[in-house]
Order: structure tokens, then C-alpha cells, then sequence
């Protein structure tokens, strides 16, 4: 007998508040039945795609109630609203008997975080990559190269190849390819058949900017995220099992935003678009916990790029270590410490300060009783205390850009 799917219908009238931002312990996600919704933040951090005012068939919510953090935006009835409320442990079956909406939402959050992303990019790294240049190949290859890592580099100059048979470096790319043979051990060239893949450690699965049709979960080792900004390696993130990749280039069509490389020997689900359809109707909680990872992605987005506003810098670093806490929900008690898993200069990179201003900062942050460096890592003896300064100066913030009449979005 299958499971039921209980969904509630909940009313609201014109001008209540459904949902508020900061607000922690969401449970339900809403699907508007009729009326109007409006969302708002109290800081702008970027154009919403598709605007701020939703209606029928539209939802909200879900950013929060799927990554189990605080919500991120406020909601508020503009009309007499009539809501379909679904609960976090109803989800998959949601997936299951309704395909399109499930569907819908991951195709939201896919927008959501390329648009997130690069906006991102554009602040931290003051630098962004056109999607479409195919010639970033290229210079990912030139990079590997120069760090005597030949099979991803030779990885790279062979999609360089494929993709722009007419490129400008292209015999460059064909004699690179060709001294560095001997030494190169690349894997999977090209798409290979099976739901499973082996890749050894320090090869690439997948370059920045090459076009991308599948998906990746996870089942054994690591992979590390990582782009090449102005000649730099900039690592975003390291991959665990059960983690999801690659996502956003097989629901969009778009070229890979990111570079992935097996951290150590991994073995990896393959998800393509055929399967991938598939699986949504017969692996309702795989798809599930894709839309639970879009969903944390786009959260700490959200605040990444909220902090990018903080004109302090002390600011910036204080929230930018209460966001890490916020994160990995770290429990906010009294007199609780905590030891980050990085340093000052890790800190100042994450909140895409220049080194030497935010090693400044920190200083000043060190003259407070309860933070200090041990072993080149950042030591809270009170986490409580760190969470009060990142919110008071937060809220002076706040003061400040409305007595200077900078735009924000907390009024309707």
C-alpha cells in the first residue's frame, strides 16, 4: 500500500506575514493555491530572477525548510492567500506524485545558483569568465602544466581540442599534448557507458567552462571544486560520499562553472539526462537529497553574498565565521568554544578581502578576550559572544545605510 501524502491548505489574509527571515526551524515550504505573495530581505543582495511578487503555482520557503538553516527572505500575503503547505519529510513523495513540481523547484534552484554564482565570482574574486570562452581551456591546461600536473592538464588540452577544433592555441595544445604523454595518466576523455565510474587521484572528471551532460554522487573517496582566476587556483570546496556534482550543467544545458578533480581515488554515480529523468519517478529521495544540497548551496550563497555588503572589514570577518558556524549548525550556547578548521589568511580569502586590509581587521578582532590563533587556526572560547558582535554590527550597518538612504528591501 502506498505511503499517503499528506499535504495541509493553510489561509492567510491580506497583509499577514507567513514567513520571516531569520526565522529558524522551517518545516513546511508553500505552494501559493490563489492570491498574491510578496518576498523580501533585508538586504538586497542581488535581483531575484523572476521577480519578488509570486502567485499562483509559484512556492516559497523551500531554501530554508530543505537545508533545515534560517530562512532567508520574509513573506508576506498581498492578498488573500490560499497556501498548499508541504512538510520536509513529505518531500519524495511530493517528487513521486507530482514529477513537474519536484522538477520545477530543482530547476529554480539550478537558476538560482549559476545567477548566485557568478555574482559571487564577480565580487570575491573581482573577475569572471565569460561562459561561453571556450579559450579558458586552454589556460587551465597552461596552468596544470606549469604545476607538473599532466593528467589534468592533459585533460584539459584535450577538451580544448574537441570543443575548439578552430581555436587560436590550438597547435600550441596539440605540442603540450604531446611532450607531456609519457607522464600523463588522464581517465574518461570522453562519456564512457555504465552508472559508475573510477577515477584515480589528481585527474580531472570534469574542466571549467567544457559543455556538461552529467551529474556526480559520491560513493567512495573525495573530489575538490576548484576554479583558475587570474592564473590562480581558487579551491571552492571539498566533496565527501553521498555528495552531489555537476548538477547544474545537466539541468541547464550550461558549461561547467567549476573544475572537479579526484582529491583521492574516488568512484563516482554517473546521472545523465536520460537516467536522470528517470531516476526523479524512481528515486524520489536521490532527487530529494539533490534538492537538500541546491538548497544549502543557495543558502550560503545568500549570506556569502550578503556579507560581501559589510563596508567594515571587521564586519566582514566576524560574520563571515558566524556563517561558518550557521553552516555547520554549530550550537550557539553560552560560554561554548569552538575551533575553526582555518586561519586568518583562510578567513580573509573566504570574505574576498585583500590580505593585507583584512589581516588588519583581524588584529583588531584579536584585541577582543575571546577569539585568538592556535596552530594557524581561529579559536572562539565563547560562541555566543562572537555571534552578538557579528550582529551588532550587522544592525550598526544597517543604521548607517538608512540614514544614507542606500536601497534596501525591508519595506513592502
Amino acid at each position: 500500500m502506498a505511503e499517503p501524502l499528506q499535504l495541509s491548505l493553510v489561509n492567510f489574509r491580506k497583509g499577514a506575514y507567513i514567513i520571516v527571515e531569520g526565522k529558524q526551524d522551517a518545516d513546511y515550504f508553500y505552494i501559493i493555491r490563489s492570491g498574491q505573495v510578496r518576498l523580501a530581505r533585508e538586504t538586497s543582495v542581488v535581483d531575484d530572477e523572476g521577480g519578488d511578487i509570486l502567485g499562483p503555482g509559484d512556492f516559497f520557503g523551500v531554501v530554508a525548510t530543505m537545508s533545515r538553516h534560517s530562512h532567508i527572505e520574509t513573506a508576506q500575503a498581498l492578498t488573500d492567500v490560499s497556501l498548499i503547505a508541504v512538510h520536509r519529510d513529505n518531500y519524495h513523495l511530493l517528487i513521486e506524485r507530482n514529477t513537474p513540481v519536484a522538477l520545477k523547484i530543482i530547476e529554480k534552484f539550478s537558476r538560482q545558483m549559476r545567477h548566485l554564482d557568478r555574482k559571487l565570482s564577480q565580487l570575491t574574486l573581482k573577475h569572471t569568465i565569460e561562459e561561453y570562452d571556450l579559450e579558458h581551456l586552454f589556460r587551465v591546461g597552461e596552468y596544470y602544466v606549469r604545476q607538473n600536473q599532466y593528467s589534468i592538464a592533459y585533460y584539459a588540452y584535450y577538451q580544448y581540442l574537441k570543443y575548439a577544433p578552430q581555436g587560436r592555441n590550438v597547435e600550441q595544445a596539440k605540442a603540450r599534448m604531446e611532450k607531456i604523454k609519457p607522464y600523463a595518466r588522464p581517465v574518461f576523455l570522453e562519456p564512457a557507458e555504465g552508472l559508475t565510474r573510477t577515477y584515480p587521484k589528481d585527474t580531472m572528471i570534469f574542466c571549467e567552462n567544457m559543455p556538461g551532460e552529467e551529474l556526480f554522487v559520491i560513493q567512495k573517496g573525495s573530489v575538490r571544486i576548484t576554479k583558475i582566476v587570474n592564473d590562480r587556483e581558487v579551491l571552492l570546496a571539498v566533496l565527501k560520499p553521498g555528495d552531489i556534482f555537476g548538477e547544474m550543467a545537466l539541468l541547464e544545458n550550461k558549461p561547467r562553472s567549476a573544475s572537479a578533480i579526484a582529491h583521492e581515488d574516488c568512484t563516482l554515480l554517473v546521472v545523465n539526462k536520460a537516467n536522470f529523468e528517470r531516476m526523479v519517478s524512481t528515486q524520489p529521495q536521490l532527487i530529494a537529497k539533490l534538492t537538500t544540497l541546491l538548497a544549502e548551496r543557495i543558502w550560503f550563497l545568500y549570506k556569502q553574498l550578503a556579507n560581501t555588503l559589510l563596508a567594515n572589514p571587521v564586519a566582514r570577518l566576524y560574520d563571515g565565521m558566524l556563517i561558518h558556524l550557521e553552516k555547520l549548525r554549530v550550537s550557539i550556547r553560552d560560554g561554548s568554544a569552538y575551533t575553526f578548521d582555518f586561519g586568518p589568511r583562510e578567513l580573509v580569502n573566504m570574505v574576498g578581502l585583500p590580505q593585507e586590509k583584512g589581516l588588519r581587521a583581524f588584529q583588531e578582532i584579536l584585541s577582543s578576550k575571546f577569539i585568538r590563533v592556535l596552530d594557524d587556526r581561529i579559536v572562539v572560547s565563547d560562541v555566543a559572544e562572537l555571534e552578538k558582535q557579528a550582529k551588532s554590527y550587522r544592525k550598526i550597518e544597517r543604521i548607517e545605510r538608512a540614514r544614507k538612504g542606500v536601497k534596501t528591501q525591508d519595506a513592502f
